[in-house]
């Protein structure tokens, strides 16, 4: 008799992901959080649109070489000054998280904002969330097919849209803008267009919640700046405990008569768990899943007021107020400690530092490039001529006209005009000759320096050092 062959064991290494349909919140919460939606969006579609000298305000023009922010034209050799944007948005970001958790990702997370656009969307076409569930579960029909074409062209508009407004912050919009019209976008326009709106569509329409849960690295390592003073949404597990169904303004009498435990506040309605985004029970603690959208608040500071009870079982608080049963008027107090100190500290001299810099800069720079193939040579009546390139930014949006000159040995000349002329934002070589009589300089490398002066605002000045060669007689 044969022996039976051994059945083969599948073990999954990963969950299958549970569709979350996310019920919409109202409440004060919902308010700021599409108050922060219509502030980032009206930014970022019309910052592109916005003149600024007769040019685009922000324009990262990567094929020119230079990056325009309102006033300051900032060239490659000014990307000190980016990084400096970068830390101090790093820095932003830190003290926002030790002081209130993950705000910035419930409220203002470029994730969060679409997401919410594209669930806007998906409630106006297939309903609230029990008709979407239900459209989900019933078979392919004409209705439902229409509603979910409906809903994704939706989507890829939005999606288009940003996508272009997103490459209009590299090429000039009003350029791309025409160019699209008349479907003559280059091969990289396209390709950035249509990247762009393929990852907002993808991230907001289909993974949502699995972007923050397992892509974003800041649901990782924020533990590291949160600390028990640090403001989270919280479960009061005092007040709440223990949770179950019970009769609205129920006395508290009738509890002593049956001889029960008191009820907790918690009615169990699993309302907190259905507005949240990336479908977590806030009352199991805290967890890195939490994006801090306070949505789950509004929903029960809502159940709460039915039930006549007062708000705040789910609240904004922190780890040693839960623990202590602290006011909020000592929460409040207690923000203010060494490490926040510490953060606006850094932050604030980062930002002076910043600022003096851009205020104090000098927007003109020279670069001396002397003529290696004429390391120096003698012209007439003893008389040593160099021949350099003077490679002239003006990096301020005026025009102005220069006037060139030379110091640093006796009887020092110019045999070349001594004027130019710089457009606004503009680079230009000019060609220089220098003379000086043999008699007034030593053989070898001699230090001379040029001085490039503003007719118009003697002010506007800049010096640069450079070498004089005499060869030997």
């Amino acid at each position: 008799m044969n022996e039976a062959a051994p059945r083969e064991a599948v073990i999954k290494m990963y969950a299958k992901r549970e569709e979350i349909y996310p019920r919409e919140a109202k409440g004060p919460y919902a308010t700021l959080r599409w108050a922060c939606v219509w502030l980032t969006q009206l930014v970022f579609y019309g910052l592109p649109w916005l003149n600024w000298n007769g040019r685009q305000a922000v324009l990262f023009d990567l094929g020119e070489r230079k990056f325009y922010i309102f006033g300051v034209v900032l060239w490659p050799q000014d990307f000190i000054y980016l990084a400096a944007l970068l830390i101090i948005c790093a820095f932003a970001l830190f003290l926002v998280t030790a002081v209130a958790g993950r705000v910035w990702c419930g409220f203002a997370c470029p994730q969060t904002v679409y997401t919410e656009i594209f669930m806007w969307i998906e409630r106006q076409i297939e309903g609230a969330r029990s008709a979407r569930i239900r459209l989900d579960r019933q078979p392919w029909s004409i209705n439902k097919a229409a509603r979910k074409v409906a809903k994704h062209s939706a989507w890829l508009a939005v999606a288009l849209l940003t996508g272009l407004s997103f490459v209009g912050y590299f090429v000039p919009v009003e350029r791309l803008a025409s160019e699209l019209w008349n479907l003559q976008l280059s091969s990289w326009e396209t390709f950035w267009v249509l990247f762009y709106a393929l990852a907002t569509y993808g991230n907001a329409g289909w993974l949502r919640e699995q972007v923050c849960k397992y892509m974003c690295p800041y649901a990782r390592f924020q533990s590291a700046m949160f600390d028990q003073d640090t403001l989270i949404v919280t479960y009061d597990v005092g007040r709440g405990e223990p949770r179950g169904a019970q009769a609205k303004a129920a006395p508290e009498k009738s509890f002593a008569t049956l001889d029960l435990p008191k009820a907790g506040d918690c009615i169990d309605c699993s309302l907190c768990v259905q507005v949240c985004p990336t479908g977590i029970d806030i009352r199991d603690g805290l967890q890195y899943e939490c994006i801090g959208c306070a949505a789950c608040i509004d929903a029960c500071n809502t159940v709460m007021a039915k039930v006549d009870k007062p708000p705040g079982l789910i609240r904004y608080s922190t780890g040693n107020a839960m623990a202590g049963g602290w006011s909020m008027a000592r929460v409040r107090r207690q923000l203010v400690r060494p490490r926040i100190l510490v953060y606006c500290a850094l932050l604030g001299a980062i930002v002076f530092a910043v600022g003096a810099a851009l205020a104090l800069r000098t927007p003109l720079k020279l670069d001396v490039i002397r003529d290696r193939g004429a390391m120096g040579r003698e012209v007439e009546d003893g008389v040593i001529e160099n021949v350099y390139r003077l490679q002239v930014m003006n990096t301020a949006e005026k025009a102005h006209t220069f006037r060139v000159s030379v110091s640093g040995l006796d009887s020092i000349s110019l045999a070349s005009e001594e004027l130019a002329r710089l457009e606004g934002a503009s680079a230009r070589a000019v060609p220089v000759r220098v003379r000086v009589p043999r008699s007034a300089a030593a053989t070898g490398s001699n230090q001379i320096e040029f001085v490039l002066t503003a007719l118009d605002d003697p002010a506007l000045k800049v010096t640069e050092k450079a070498v004089f060669i005499v060869p030997k007689p």
